[in-house]
């Protein structure tokens, strides 16, 4: 590998170390039932706090189900963020399947 491609590789990690820490600071929000049920979750996947509408206590099967979408909504929102964070840095390897 020649030093350019060193230099280059080196930069790529530098600036994928600072995506990840940016990721750790952002939050996305996920919801079900129009909101009777929110999730915070951080950009690396970590829930901080899950929200739920007292009255969808009286329905487990349904608060189950509600919980459940709410975190995959979130974990679907994170997936994105992710990926419009480190879209330019993928873009700009030329590796086929991600950018």
């Amino acid at each position: 590998m020649n030093r350019n491609m060193m230099r280059q590789a080196q930069r790529l990690q530098a600036q994928l170390q600072k995506i990840q820490e940016e990721l750790e600071t952002l939050t996305v929000e996920g919801t079900a039932g129009g909101g009777v049920v929110k999730v915070v979750m951080t950009g690396k996947q970590v829930v901080e706090s899950v929200s739920i509408d007292p009255e969808a206590a009286e329905e487990v099967d349904l608060l189950q189900d509600l919980v459940a979408a709410a975190v995959n909504d979130a974990f679907t929102k994170t997936q994105a963020l992710a990926s419009e964070k480190m879209g330019p840095l993928a873009g700009g390897l030329n590796i086929p399947g991600l950018g």
